[in-house]
């Protein structure tokens, strides 16, 4: 794996915390803006147990995500991430990653409807840099 990449990748994804998610929604395209965290390569956004993006979750895995342009800058790099998500329900993750202003949506970092959808990476792509053609991380796993 190109190390240097990857470094850029998630230092990438460490200045940049919201982005858009898209799933698969009766075999069409379904974007929205979320919140992400990362722990490497592996981002985590937290949601609602019962909304209709974890339905189509469970129904199709495969989810891209774009992560940090903005524009301040024509010349921010960001990442287009392609993967698989599933639902993860872990406290330690529900604990490590929550937020005093997720008490408008839930009771607690242990209320059970609050869940994180989990993206496990495939193919990252870095764009946008100072001209350069994208640059492409393929991770197996």
């Amino acid at each position: 794996m190109n190390e240097d990449l990857k470094e850029k990748v998630i230092k990438i994804l460490l200045n940049h915390k919201t982005g858009i998610l898209s799933s698969v929604e009766n075999n069409k395209p379904h974007a929205r803006y979320m919140e992400f965290y990362n722990d490497g390569l592996t981002l985590y956004t937290p949601t609602k147990l019962d909304t209709e993006k974890v339905d189509e979750i469970e129904n199709n895995p495969v989810v891209s995500v774009l992560l940090g342009y903005e524009d301040k800058g024509l010349n921010d790099a960001y990442v287009e991430i392609s993967g698989s998500s599933s639902i993860n329900k872990s406290l330690d993750i529900k604990n490590k990653y929550w937020n005093e202003t997720f008490y408008k949506w839930f009771d607690g970092p242990e209320d059970p409807n609050y869940v994180f959808l989990e993206i496990n990476p495939k193919t990252i792509r870095v764009l946008n840099m100072q001209g350069n053609p994208p640059q492409e991380l393929n991770l197996h796993g």
